[in-house]
Formats: structure tokens, sequence, C-alpha cells
């Protein structure tokens, strides 16, 4: 396979791909508008950070898999790709300690003013007076926006430090997730409302796009205890920045920041942002998953999906339908032989029936065999029989499937 790798990944790694023959181009250089004259010919891409359009995806001859080495892929246009047929993946929950570790190192930093402490220090100022005046942070209630993999990681720390650690209950939510969030020491309270009323730090670690973005609105930071703490190192967009500097003018709510609208898409460049400039954010570079740890977990989670594509297998696919569609489900019991599903498709063809999902699972001794079969389209009783009736059939059943 040709693989094109627009961020880089260690050698090691890429190394270990080249040594099964694939041809892998790495090309840190490329941006999003340079991809589209860059993907011709690739079977494989690989992106950190570096956007992938429709554009690109329009121009893509033999492109398969887009892997996103690293957890959100609100980078990739996933329904272009789906549209085009092209498997998007990602690597999640391998930077969930590294962004873990970064969310309590800026907690601990704005409560001891780390930050402004050691800048004091680089221009020969010594002044424990103030930097002596910390609040601490144990016994304080810290609440949890989003506690999936990096949420949870963050409140098995702060349990270690002492903190009441509490997150809202969300209806529909699986009794095994309930166990899992409350294994890790978390409270469950009763939504939004009550978790912002409730605590003295709110950490907030959800996936960006539409239904995140301005979650942190002036109504939330109204809510927000005075002198309270906001940490976000998630997407800059799920905070209204401008509503966060009114906040901090207004009753003291402070804020320990990695990500920030409008970022940088480079590693290297100029940034002037209000809202980094306040005396009330200790801020970062957006690093929360930038640990040696964490990006050789994530590398070698990339290399295992693609060698799961390579054996005809998906690791974390996000752009095709998890769940079973269709408006029938047919199946088959057939002979294990040559050409039976393959007969049962073209009449299928035929009635002009669509096929969604196909499943074939073999019994036991390998003479006989279950095809299951969702479809799109009216199934008639004559369609059924003509399917009975095909060679090494031996029963055919429809049924409707529940919405």
């Amino acid at each position: 396979m040709k693989i094109l790798f627009a961020d880089s990944l260690p050698d090691e790694f890429v190394d270990r791909l080249r040594a099964r023959g694939d041809q892998c181009e790495v090309r840190d250089d490329l941006t999003a508008d340079d991809l589209p004259d860059a993907i011709s010919g690739v079977d494989v891409l690989v992106v950190r950070s570096t956007g992938v359009n429709a554009d690109t995806i329009a121009n893509s001859d033999s492109l398969g898999l887009i892997l996103r080495s690293g957890a959100g892929t609100n980078t990739i246009d996933c329904e272009a790709a789906a549209n085009a047929g092209i498997y998007v993946c990602n690597v999640p929950g391998t930077n969930s300690l590294a962004v873990a570790e970064l969310t309590m190192g800026l907690l601990l930093a704005i409560d001891r003013h780390i930050a402004d402490a050691t800048a004091d220090l680089r221009h020969g100022t010594w002044n424990k007076k103030v930097y002596c005046e910390s609040d601490g942070i144990f016994g304080r209630t810290l609440g949890i926006i989003g506690v999936g993999a990096i949420g949870t990681a963050v409140a098995e720390r702060a349990r270690g430090f002492g903190l009441n650690v509490i997150a809202e209950r969300k209806p529909g939510r699986s009794p095994e997730t309930e166990a899992r969030i409350r294994a890790s020491g978390v409270k469950l309270v009763d939504g939004l409302d009550e978790l912002i009323g409730a605590s003295d730090i709110i950490s907030i670690h959800v996936p960006g796009g539409d239904a995140t973005a301005g979650l942190v609105d002036a109504d939330f930071l109204e809510r927000m205890k005075p002198g309270a703490i906001l940490l976000n190192t998630s997407r800059g967009e799920t905070v209204d920045e401008a509503a966060l500097i009114a906040a901090m003018d207004a009753k003291g709510i402070r804020a320990g920041l990695d990500v920030f609208c409008n970022e940088p898409g480079s590693g290297t460049a100029e940034f002037t942002s209000a809202l980094a400039q306040h005396p009330n954010v200790v801020g970062t570079h957006h690093i929360g998953a930038s640990t040696q740890q964490a990006q050789d977990a994530t590398a070698s989670g990339s290399i295992d999906v693609i060698e799961a594509y390579r054996a005809g297998d998906l690791l974390n696919c996000v752009n095709v339908s998890p769940t079973r569609i269709g408006t029938s489900t047919i199946t088959i019991r057939h002979f294990d032989r040559v050409g039976v599903l393959a007969s049962a498709l073209e009449v299928l063809r035929g009635a002009a029936i669509n096929v969604q999902t196909m499943e074939n699972r073999v019994f036991q001794g390998s003479n006989a065999a279950i095809g299951i079969i969702d479809v799109s389209g009216d199934i008639t009783e004559e369609l059924v029989r003509e399917l009975a009736g095909l060679e090494n059939v031996i029963q055919v059943q429809a049924s409707e499937r529940k919405a």
C-alpha cells in the first residue's frame, strides 16, 4: 500500500510498515490546502492535526482509509469520506492519561500561582507574601463534564488529591457505563445546574462539534461560584471566550486552558488572544496529548488500525453505521457452496432491493452456513419463494426490522 503521513510519526513505527513492503511517504510539511494535490495514488492517509477537506477526498483516486492518529476527527470531513466510501478511523484513548495529567497540572498551577511565581523569580523578584496565598484543593468539589476515558482518568487522579468528584447523570446511559463512572469515585448528580452550582472547579472533557460549541456561555458562567476554577483541555470552541473574560473580570473566575479558539494551525506562529493574556488564565499550547508515552501509544495504535485494514478488518471506524440498518432482514440458511450468496444477491438486484448490511456465518463442520442480510425495499412472498428455490438454499425467512 501507499501510505501518506501528512504529520510525522516516530520513525520506528513507520519503519514497521516499510518492513511489510508499504511505500511510506512522510510529508509533515503538508497543509489542508496542499493535500488535494498530494493525494493521487495514496491508499491510506494518516493525519494528526492536518485537516482533510472535501477537495482532498474528491481528488483521491485510490484512497480507502483516512486515519486520525489521535482521538478527535473534527478536522476531517467525515461526511464527504462516507459519501465516497472511504473509511475514517481514529485511535481513541491513548492520550487519556497525558491529558488528565495536564488537567491536574493546570489546577495546581492556578491554586499555587506557579506560572506567575516562576516569572517573578526569573525576573529577580521574591514575593513570598503574595504567593503564599493559596486556597488549597483538598476537600473541594470538582465537577467533570464528559466522563469518557479522559474524564474518568481526571476523576481518578483528582480523588488522589482528596477532591470530591461529581458528574452529570445522563438519561439513557447504560448501567455498565454508570458502574464504570462510579468505580472511579464519581458521584452522579441530577442535571447540569446541580453540577455547576455544587462545583468549586469544573473540568471540560467533551468532543468538538456543533453539539458542544459554546457549551460554556454567559449563562453557564453566571451559575458558577465566584472565584471558581474552569479547566478546559478539550476544544477551544466549547467556551465563549468573551463571556469567560467578562466572568473573570466580574466575579473572579479563574481558568486553566490548553485550548483556544482560532489556534494557529502550525506548531509555531504568532498568536494574539485576549483570553490567553488575561491575568486570571494559566494557559498551555494545546499540548494535552504531547507526552512521549502518549505519542508512542498513539503511534502504535495507528499501526494496529492500518494492519487491521490491510487484513480486511476495521478498528475504531467513525463513519460506518455502528448498528444494523434497513427495513427488513432476510435470513438464508444454505449449504456452504460457492456462489450461493452471489445468486441470492442477483435475485435481490433484480427486485431493486438494496443491501444495507450482510453477514455470513459457517456452522461447525463447514457444511452449512447462515447468511443474514439487512435490506431496504419491499420483500414480497414471491421474492422469498424465488430465494428459497435457489440451488443449495435450505430455508429463507424474511422479517421487518423494528425502528
